[in-house]
């Protein structure tokens, strides 16, 4: 099995890789930075998000096992102090993960034929950086509303747990292949009217945001910002591709919101 150890910059995230790092040689694992195998993500959430876009073109032959230095992560599974159990599971390691599914983002900007193309584990959003954002909103190839506000948010259903939670939106079960849509700040009035509401998008739907032609919007893709251009239009859809785990201990989906947002000893 080949393994690819990513961790931040912390101290103690550095400490931590590095033990990992010899642990792995003395039980004759490869560690291979290029084609890994697993992916032993160092850190926190953010950290697993860099990792995850480091191996986006690989996600169908890589899986990811998370090891937290900090608080507990919503995606980290491992405390710092059970690398030994880790790598030993890793030695009995079975094949076996556990799926989220993502989120395609395409953009086309006004100076530019092709379109670029994102993928997010948790959301992407789009915002003007000095002024009301207003963009017609499609769901499904049809108009929906003109949409005047902050910005809106289109995320996953883990995701849903990250900037969508805190907007109000819904926590979502990653069994259900959909994406979520979630307004910043929205104007309601005598002139300006949007649902309001979160909602749900099949997974055989699409949203596609045609906004005024400005050039300050800022695009956000996970922890990643775009910004400075023209922006056509912009389609969010439930991606193909799926992000996997590896199944040696992760925990179950509604343990993991109960452990990340009310704790054991508040839910008796």
């Amino acid at each position: 099995m080949k393994i690819a150890i990513f961790a931040n910059e912390g101290r103690k995230s550095m400490m931590i890789s590095r033990k990992l790092h010899q642990k792995f040689k003395d039980t004759h694992f490869v560690l291979d930075n290029d084609n890994p195998d697993i992916v032993v993500t160092v850190g926190g959430d953010g950290t697993l998000l860099a990792a995850f876009h480091q191996y986006k073109n690989i996600l169908d032959r890589v899986r990811f096992v998370g090891v937290h230095t900090g608080h507990l992560g919503f995606y980290t599974d491992w405390r710092d102090d059970e690398i030994d159990d880790l790598v030993i599971s890793l030695q009995s390691d079975n094949g076996q993960s556990v799926s989220y599914p993502l989120l395609d983002v395409k953009v086309s900007y006004v100076d530019q034929l092709r379109p670029e193309v994102f993928l997010a584990l948790n959301e992407a959003t789009l915002k003007r950086n000095s002024a009301t954002m207003v963009t017609d909103v499609y769901i499904g190839g049809e108009i929906f509303e003109k949409f005047r506000g902050d910005g809106l948010c289109i995320s996953t259903p883990t995701g849903s747990t990250a900037y969508n939670k805190s907007l109000g939106g819904a926590v979502i079960h990653p069994n259900l292949r959909v994406l979520q849509m979630t307004e910043i700040g929205s104007i309601n009035n005598r002139v300006f009217r949007t649902l309001s509401s979160p909602m749900i998008i099949a997974p055989n739907d699409w949203v596609t945001l045609y906004p005024n032609r400005e050039s300050d919007y800022i695009l956000t893709v996970d922890q990643n910002s775009y910004h400075g251009r023209q922006i056509k239009q912009i389609t969010f859809k439930t991606s193909k591709k799926s992000i996997h785990f590896a199944k040696y201990r992760h925990m179950q989906f509604w343990q993991r919101v109960q452990d990340a947002f009310i704790g054991a000893e508040y839910a008796n």
